[in-house]
Parts: structure tokens; C-alpha cells; sequence
């Protein structure tokens, strides 16, 4: 009983105690559950104000809305206006660049023109240096074979002059020895080669020699030969040409009527000297008189004394008009050579002082007119009113010196015309060609293949081109250029 009474009390007490822990475990919750409670209301209590919160931000949402759709109607106008503004933005830029394409287009295409002159310039500066190197080369030959011509002239003329005695000529030959040989070696006049006589010519020496001592003149072989050999090369029966002398008292007085050459040498050293007295002759050096004996010699000793009364000598342009007032006396369609003095001279070996002669002819001729203006010019082209007569000019210097007659410089009154004549003979020059005193210069300013203008070369001096031109300012006045200027076009060299 005891036992199953403590076993009893024992089950109560494991009981209570079993309860106690639930009723711990109870208590627990319940204060979870409680502080669950707690929370709960408090959310419940800040409930309202969130509301009232919440309904504030969707009075303040509908506001935006509506400012929203203001500024969407805002935004529409804007938009189309911007877009306007844009479409005319673009119409502009479109503009802009269509207008900058053809800068750059057009900026493009004047560099690469400025490339083609700069390679042209390029290319002509070494054509030029090459020229120059190579005409220096040939000068340097021909100088050294000039000089020796030179002394082996002068030593003939010495010989025949101690022959004969005359001491004051052999000092004279010594001097015109020396100089003639210098100047052949550095050069100078504005011819630069002395042309050898004929053999023909040559072969007449001695008796050359015979009858210039007979006659006073022994030291004039050397003239009395180039003469000859401007008059026939040394050819036929009347190599001096002297038929028509005064002094030809033996054949008929028209031409070629001499048939003995010795007569005609001796009646033409007469006419020689008589020109040479005439004219005041010094010395065989005394280039001045000795031109003015020469044009004498052609034209007859009346125009000696025509040209010192009238010009105080010889001069191109002198001789020019002389030769027409003659032709028109007579009324025939020349008279006589214009180019008589020059064309003696280049085979004269002391005429390379520097004489005005030879290609300089025209030269001269256009100096004279230096400060005119243009009517005398297109006038005597055929022209009733004012043209550009830069041309005229040209052709009115080449006739004076009988250039036209006999067709070493064409009549022309265009630019491109004088161009062309020189091209189809092979006689014209690019601007790299270094030019020579009478040589026709032509211009083109624009640099557009188009010939704008012509003048005359006066001289080359230190790489720069002096010229005399027509129709400069609308005058004849003297001009300079830079060889190889992208002015020049090119030159017309004149076959003189």
C-alpha cells in the first residue's frame, strides 16, 4: 500500500511538476503573444498618420499630373519649334558645307595648279642651269678657238705692215694684236663668234694685200676681206662687187659687168678707202668710223656725209631711213642692205668690240623710239584706230632694219601669231632659254597659255632680262624680268 502510495505521489509530483513547466512555457508565449499585441496597436496607432501623409502625396501627385500635362502641351509647342529651328539649322548647315566643299574644292585645285608651277619652275631652273653649263663649255672653246684666229690674223697684218714699212701701223696691229686676242678670250660685243671667211676668199689674199699697200690702206686686209666676203663669198668674176664703183673706168657700170677679179679687187680697195677717209678713219680698231665707212661702201659715199650732217655718224636706225628715202627717190623697192654693217662685221675678227651691230640692230632702232606713243605704229600697220600695238611695235623695229624684206621676223600684229611663226621654223625658246640681245620676248601674265604681250630684248646682264617693249604703259619704255619669270613666255630667236 505504501509503495503504491509513494509510486502514487511520485506520479503527482512528476505531474505538477510537468504542469508547472507548461504553465512556465504558457507564460512565455502569452508575453510573446502579448509584446506581438503591443506592436501590433502601435502600428495601428501610427496607421492614420501615414494615411493622412499618403493622401497628402497623391493631392500633391494629381497637382504634378496636371502640371504634367502643361508641360507636355508645353513641351509639344516647344518641340515643334525646336524642330523648326532645327530643319532651318540644317537647311543652313547644308549650305554651309555645299559652300565649304567648293572652298575646299576650289582651294584643292589652286594647289595642285601651284604644285604643276612649282614642278614647271623645278624643271625649268635645271633645264636653265643645264644650258648655261653647257653654253658656257661651248663659249670656252669657241674663245680659245677665236683668240687664235685672232693672233694669226693680227700676225699676217703685222707681217704685211713691217713689210711695208710702217712703223706707226705696226704699233697700231700690236695694240689691235693684244686686244683683239683678249677680247676674243673673255668675249664681249653682242655678236659671240667672229665666222671664217670662205677658202675662196682666203685664197685672194695676197692679192688683197698687193693693192691695199698700194693704196694706202695695208692695214685693212683683214676689213677688205670680210667685205668681199659679204659681197660674194669670194665667188664669180666681180668678188669685190665694183662694177658699179667710180672707179671701174674699164667695164660696163652695171652689175657683175667687171669679168677680171684682180680688177675688181683693186677698183673695190679704192672704194674702201675712199669711204674709210670719208668717214675719218683712224685705225682698224676705230669701230665707229669704220661702221660708217661700211654703210657707206653699200650705199654709196653720199650717205656718209648724209649721216654726220644729219645723226653725227652711223647708227641702224639712220641707215634704215636712208634706205627707204633712196628706194622712194628712186622708186624702186629697196635700197641697198640695211644690215650691211653687221653683216660685214661677223667676219671681221676686231669687230667683236662691242659695237651696237649685229643682233642689236633692232635694238637700237627701239631705243630711239624710247617715250613714243602708239599711233605711228598701228598706223603703219594698216590699223584706222587704236589697237594694242605691242605687236605693231615689234614689226615696225624689224622692218627699219630690213628683217621683214628678208623674212628673219615675221609682220604681225597678234601676240600668238609672232608665237607660232617662230615654233613652225623651230626658232623659239621656253623660258628657261637664256636670251640674247634681239631676241623677241613674249609674255604671258596670267599664266593661262594666253600670250598678253611682246618686246624686244635689249641685253641679259646678272640673270636679269632687259628688254625695250611697245605699248608698256602705253609708251615705249625699257622693262626688266628675272630670268626665268612666270611672266615669260618664251622667246622668238631670229634666225639674223
Amino acid at each position: 500500500m505504501i509503495k503504491k502510495a509513494q509510486e502514487q505521489a511520485g506520479k503527482q509530483a512528476a505531474q505538477k511538476k510537468a504542469a508547472g513547466q507548461r504553465a512556465i512555457q504558457r507564460a512565455s508565449q502569452q508575453r510573446i503573444s502579448q509584446r506581438k499585441a503591443e506592436q501590433q496597436a502601435a502600428q495601428i496607432r501610427e496607421l492614420p498618420k501615414q494615411t493622412v501623409k499618403t493622401l497628402e502625396r497623391g493631392e500633391k501627385t494629381v497637382k504634378t499630373a496636371g502640371k504634367t500635362g502643361q508641360t507636355v502641351k508645353n513641351t509639344g509647342k516647344g518641340t515643334i519649334k525646336s524642330a523648326a529651328k532645327s530643319v532651318k539649322t540644317a537647311g543652313q548647315t547644308a549650305k554651309k558645307t555645299v559652300k565649304t566643299t567648293e572652298e575646299a574644292a576650289k582651294t584643292a585645285k589652286a594647289a595642285a595648279k601651284a604644285s604643276v608651277k612649282t614642278a614647271e619652275k623645278t624643271a625649268r631652273a635645271a633645264r636653265q642651269a643645264a644650258r648655261v653649263a653647257e653654253q658656257v663649255a661651248k663659249a670656252t672653246a669657241k674663245a680659245t678657238a677665236r683668240a687664235v684666229k685672232a693672233i694669226i690674223a693680227g700676225t699676217k697684218a703685222l707681217i704685211s705692215a713691217i713689210a711695208a714699212g710702217g712703223w706707226a701701223a705696226v704699233l697700231i696691229l700690236i695694240i689691235v694684236l693684244l686686244f683683239g686676242g683678249i677680247l676674243c678670250m673673255v668675249g664681249g660685243g653682242n655678236s659671240s663668234t667672229v665666222s671664217p671667211v670662205s677658202a675662196e676668199v682666203e685664197a685672194y689674199e695676197p692679192v688683197i694685200r698687193l693693192y691695199a699697200n698700194q693704196y694706202g690702206i695695208g692695214e685693212y686686209v683683214e676689213l677688205i676681206k670680210a667685205v668681199m666676203m659679204q659681197e660674194s663669198g669670194g665667188q664669180g668674176s666681180d668678188p669685190m662687187q665694183s662694177s658699179e664703183s667710180g672707179y671701174n673706168t674699164r667695164y660696163p657700170r652695171e652689175p657683175n659687168g667687171i669679168t677680171d677679179p684682180e680688177y675688181s679687187i683693186e677698183c673695190g680697195a679704192q672704194a674702201i678707202k675712199d669711204c674709210l677717209q670719208s668717214a675719218g678713219m683712224e685705225n682698224p680698231v676705230d669701230m665707229e668710223h669704220i661702221r660708217l665707212a661700211l654703210q657707206g661702201y653699200n650705199f654709196g659715199n653720199g650717205y656718209i656725209s648724209w649721216a654726220q650732217g644729219n645723226y653725227g655718224g652711223y647708227t641702224a636706225a639712220n641707215a634704215a631711213e636712208f634706205s627707204d628715202r633712196m628706194a622712194e627717190r628712186m622708186g624702186w623697192s629697196s635700197y641697198g642692205d640695211k644690215q650691211y654693217v653687221p653683216h660685214v662685221l661677223r667676219y671681221y675678227v676686231f669687230g667683236r668690240i662691242p659695237t651696237g651691230v649685229g643682233s642689236q640692230a633692232i635694238v637700237q632702232v627701239a631705243l630711239t623710239q624710247e617715250g613714243n606713243s602708239g599711233d605711228t605704229y598701228w598706223s603703219w600697220y594698216g590699223f584706222d584706230s587704236r589697237v594694242e600695238w605691242c605687236a605693231c611695235f615689234v614689226s615696225w623695229c624689224a622692218q627699219q632694219c630690213g628683217y621683214l624684206e628678208s623674212g628673219v621676223i615675221p609682220k604681225f600684229s597678234l601676240c600668238s601669231d609672232g608665237v607660232d611663226w617662230f615654233s613652225a621654223r623651230g626658232q623659239f625658246q621656253d623660258a628657261s632659254y637664256v636670251p640674247a640681245a634681239g631676241d623677241i620676248i613674249f609674255f604671258d601674265w596670267g599664266n593661262d597659255g594666253s600670250i598678253d604681250h611682246v618686246g624686244i630684248v635689249e641685253s641679259v646682264t646678272n640673270g636679269v632680262v632687259n628688254t625695250i617693249e611697245g605699248n608698256s604703259g602705253d609708251v615705249c619704255a625699257r622693262q626688266s624680268y628675272s630670268m626665268g619669270s612666270d611672266s615669260i613666255y618664251g622667246y622668238g630667236v631670229p634666225a639674223y
